[in-house]
């Protein structure tokens, strides 16, 4: 059984990633964790004595977790899915300290969390929330951006660059996250200079071992930017979702802590799947 925990604030936005998440795997059984966290210096001297006799967890956690379980409720009366059981959890602490205990405890294999929004151009479109999480925890991640709905995803597109491998870890994750959802994987393999062939010639070698019975398809692209290279395949194909190999953290900041790359992110607008290594 899938072990995946929701992130809620009560947002619309949280709302649509979590119905996303519902739809995605409503055929597969699963464990749903929704977690709601609030910082504990929101909370002041002042709000405990308003609380007059009752205790610390009456005044700060029993009003929140009411309110987490009618959603809870909710979303089982929408959906209707016999597969699906469903915990909540609210914690007063950090969003990725959290998380991070959460997975220890309750094996979480899939993150799934909306983009917090961008309030300006210059923002990026996950947010500051969906950042952290990516870099602070090491667990499989499903950002999806504002008011994205869901469609059964058929295409996924896989941006490759010189320090990414097919033989990683995190490629066999992704691999059987695509056999089970029946998607064609989108191999796009971007080098800045003319240095393509080595790689080619080692994907193919590695393709033909790892992706059988897998639709796919393959290419090489040189001396473009990647950030143009990904905007130009969206652009030219039906690709439902995007997906990023974090194999350390310097990988990761090569996604979104570069200009050209973090370029990819400002105008995405489907969701983002990343996998990172163990």
């Amino acid at each position: 059984m899938k072990q995946i925990l929701l992130l809620t604030d009560f947002s619309e936005n949280s709302k649509n990633a979590i119905n996303y998440a519902l739809q995605l795997y409503e055929k597969q059984k699963c464990i749903f964790y929704v977690l709601n966290t609030q910082k504990p210096e929101r909370y002041t001297t002042s709000d405990l004595m308003l609380a007059g006799n009752k205790s610390v967890y009456d005044s700060l956690v029993k009003k929140t977790k009411q309110k987490l379980e009618r959603y809870v409720k909710s979303l089982q009366n929408k959906f209707q899915i016999e597969n699906h059981q469903f915990n909540t959890i609210v914690d007063y602490d950090s969003l990725t300290d959290a998380i991070n205990q959460i997975i220890q405890a309750k094996n979480i294999e899939l993150i799934v969390m909306g983009s917090n929004g961008a309030t300006g151009a210059k923002e990026i479109v996950f947010g500051s929330n969906a950042i952290q999480v990516i870099r602070k925890v090491n667990c499989t991640t499903l950002v999806i951006p504002e008011r994205f709905k869901f469609n059964k995803p058929k295409n996924i597109l896989l941006p490759l660059d010189s320090e990414d491998s097919l033989s990683s870890k995190a490629f066999k994750e992704l691999h059987k996250f695509v056999k089970w959802h029946k998607i064609k994987l989108h191999i796009l393999r971007i080098q800045p200079n003319n240095n393509i062939s080595k790689f080619k010639k080692k994907d193919t070698e590695l393709i033909d071992n790892l992706l059988i019975n897998t639709s796919f398809s393959y290419k090489g692209i040189h001396n473009i930017p990647i950030h143009y290279a990904v905007d130009s395949y969206l652009q030219t194909n039906n690709i439902d979702l995007i997906t990023l190999l974090v194999q350390k953290e310097s990988a990761f900041e090569r996604f979104f802590g570069g200009s050209a790359t973090k370029k990819i992110s400002y105008n995405l607008r489907v969701p983002l799947l990343i996998y990172h290594s163990k």
